[in-house]
């Protein structure tokens, strides 16, 4: 018998050999698994706050509500511009689903009870549901005011689709007995609620309306500027300056708005409570230098004329008025403006401020500043009679007559010429003085450029030609009738009435400039500019004349004694009649600047209104002489019962 073989003792054959099958299976299983696990990662870690922030842009909503503007006020703290309360009625959509989905139900249904092949699509169905319920409490408000309005079925789906969180506005312009009915009457918790917001008022109607200026609607505020970015915002509409005071400070006028973040469900309705929530700030008021009392004094002495006038503190340069005839209730305004209001503005050619953007030749008014050129130039001296007025003169081969003599002036001092207001003097002394002499003097006053008040658009078209202007834009020569009419104001000298109010301010401090301001500081210092430059004896001349021009002279001679008289006031004034060209033919501007008390100025005027008459003579004292007599009648009345008060 043969012997066993030399086996293994185990039962079990095994391989001991490398297989690479295995290896690739075990490292394909493994790579799979660092894919998954990295993709995970990735997912959770990674991605897991873009996910987050995609989550919050969806559930989440920024609602931005604009903050009331300041007030403006007068000098004394009367309030020019507020803000009154608007009343709206609105319905809370968000409060309204259950209405709609079973007004949904009932419209649906009854379009298939009826066997409507045409049945409408489930949005259109959706309109219908919206528009009933909403037209619901439509006509609950109609039975409270008396109201016959609908729902506009448009603007109501625009809202839907673009405003859902906002409370949508059925009515918006409440009287306030309907809103006194609305808040009796409506149930606390109905989604009805009467709304109240902000818009401009303006107590004096349209007491300086081109200086205050208007609001226009604004469409929101810089998202950037809130928390929440990223989230769909939606703005409720504010206001922003597009005229007057109310633009030139709109940034500080211009109130904080506030924010609310909401959380909303899937169909886009608010869940409470808000995740934050900011109130709006009401903006900075701003104090004026104007006085309401004067301002309404000028308006009322314009009258229906067309004109403007200027009132300034002769101390600090402060506008204490500034009217501009024709006007408009800026009320009309609020909370915007319509089609026709804005239709009458334009056909009574009411749009324009006047006294910052008209500009006329000044006519005799510029006067003064010939004589004071004449006097620092040494071309006359004020006791010299250089012209002998006989009525009229030869300029060249022109005769020019001496419109301002009531018969012939003879001869006159510099007093006296300024008080008669001799064409015939100014036309001599002016020659001899040169017009390039005359108008830079006249730039020295600042009568050619803008004044820089603080208003927007003020005009540069003011002008103060000479010989090197006239090459230039023209391509002509001066001629010595150019220099005539210079003499007297006319020709291509262009002022705007505010120019001339600062003229006169600075004529009474015996200085060349003025700067004008319309805000108010009660501890704002005195206004010095440099000197004009006069000798007291030089000054004191121009001075007389003018003071006689209001005692003995044109602006005496053409009204009444009484006109122009403020008593225990001396006044120094010079009025002025300067031609224009209009439609209906060439009528005069009538001029008239002024300050008082001659001894220690602190008012100083000018008037521009249009004439009436075509070809017109003496209108500076017919129509400018009493609106400058209100302004300084109310202003010494104030003053003196003031100080008496004292």
């Amino acid at each position: 018998m043969a012997a066993p073989s030399d086996r293994s003792g185990s039962l079990v054959e095994t391989k001991t050999g490398f297989d690479p099958r295995i290896v690739a299976f075990h490292g394909l299983v493994a790579l799979m698994l660092l894919v998954l696990g990295g993709g995970l990662a990735y997912q959770q870690i990674i991605k897991g706050s873009i996910h987050h922030e995609q989550e919050r842009q969806q559930n989440e909503r920024r609602v931005i509500v604009p903050g009331p503007r300041g007030n403006i006020l007068d000098r004394e703290g009367r309030r020019l511009v507020e803000n009154r309360s608007r009343f709206a009625v609105v319905l809370y959509l968000d409060e309204l689903r259950p209405d709609f989905r079973k007004a949904y139900a009932t419209i649906r249904a009854a379009y298939k009870e009826a066997g409507d092949q045409d049945l409408p699509t489930s949005s259109q169905i959706e309109r219908l549901a919206h528009v009933s319920v909403v037209q619901k409490y439509m006509d609950q408000v109609n039975g409270i005011t008396g109201r016959t309005g609908g729902v506009d079925a448009p603007a109501l789906q625009r809202h839907l689709e673009r405003q859902l969180l906002l409370p949508y506005t059925l009515i918006d312009d409440l009287k306030p007995e309907e809103f006194a009915r609305l808040i009796e009457r409506l149930p606390v918790n109905s989604p009805l609620q009467v709304y109240t917001s902000n818009t401009r008022s303006y107590p004096y109607g349209d007491a300086a309306a081109h200086v205050l200026g208007y609001v226009g609607v604004n469409e929101g505020e810089n998202d950037d500027e809130f928390p929440g970015e990223g989230l769909t915002t939606l703005k409720m509409k504010g206001t922003v300056g597009r005229d007057g005071l109310e633009k030139e400070f709109d940034s500080t006028l211009q109130g904080e708005a506030g924010y609310t973040i909401l959380r909303v469900d899937p169909a886009g309705y608010k869940v409470n409570p808000p995740i934050e929530h900011k109130l709006p700030v009401q903006g900075h008021s701003i104090t004026t230098s104007l006085d309401i009392d004067l301002q309404q004094a000028a308006e009322e002495a314009i009258g229906d004329q067309t004109g403007a006038a200027v009132a300034i503190d002769v101390r600090t340069g402060e506008v204490l008025a500034m009217a501009s005839r024709p006007s408009y209730d800026l009320n009309v305004f609020s909370p915007r403006l319509t089609v026709a209001a804005a239709a009458d503005i334009e056909e009574r050619k009411a749009w324009t401020n006047s006294a910052l953007n008209g500009v006329y030749p000044p006519g005799s008014t510029f006067k003064v500043v010939v004589s004071t050129a004449a006097l620092l130039s040494g071309a006359i001296t004020p006791e010299d009679t250089p012209a002998d007025c006989e009525g009229y003169m030869m300029i060249g081969n022109r005769r020019f007559g001496c419109d301002n003599g009531l018969g012939h002036h003879g001869r006159l001092t510099l007093s006296e010429a300024i008080t008669e207001s001799c064409d015939i003097y100014f036309w001599t002394v002016g020659l001899r003085t040169t017009a390039e002499v005359i108008a830079q003097q006249a730039r020295k006053f600042h009568l050619d450029r803008p004044t820089g008040i603080e208003l927007p658009g003020e005009t540069h078209r003011m002008l103060v030609p000479d010989p090197a202007w006239k090459r230039q834009k023209r391509s002509e020569s001066w001629t010595p009738g150019d220099t005539a009419n210079m003499s007297i104001g006319q020709g291509d000298v262009q002022v705007t009435p505010i120019g001339m109010a600062c003229f006169a301010a600075s004529l009474a401090r015996g200085e060349l400039w003025t700067r004008p301001t319309l805000l108010h500081d009660p501890r704002r210092p005195a206004q010095h500019t440099e000197p004009i430059g006069l000798t007291g004896h030089q000054r004191s001349a121009i001075l007389k004349g003018m003071e006689g021009c209001t005692t003995e002279g044109t602006a005496k001679v053409l009204t009444t004694v009484e006109a122009l008289r403020v008593p225990g006031v001396r006044i120094a004034g010079k009025t002025g009649t300067a031609q224009i060209m209009r439609p209906s033919g060439k009528v005069d501007e009538a001029w008239f600047i002024c300050f008082a008390p001659l001894e220690s100025p602190e008012i100083a005027v000018a008037v521009a209104v249009d004439g009436n008459v075509p070809g017109e003579n003496f209108a500076g004292g017919i129509y400018s002489v009493p609106i400058a007599s209100a302004i300084l009648r109310k202003y010494f009345e104030k003053h003196r019962a003031g100080a008496a008060a004292n």
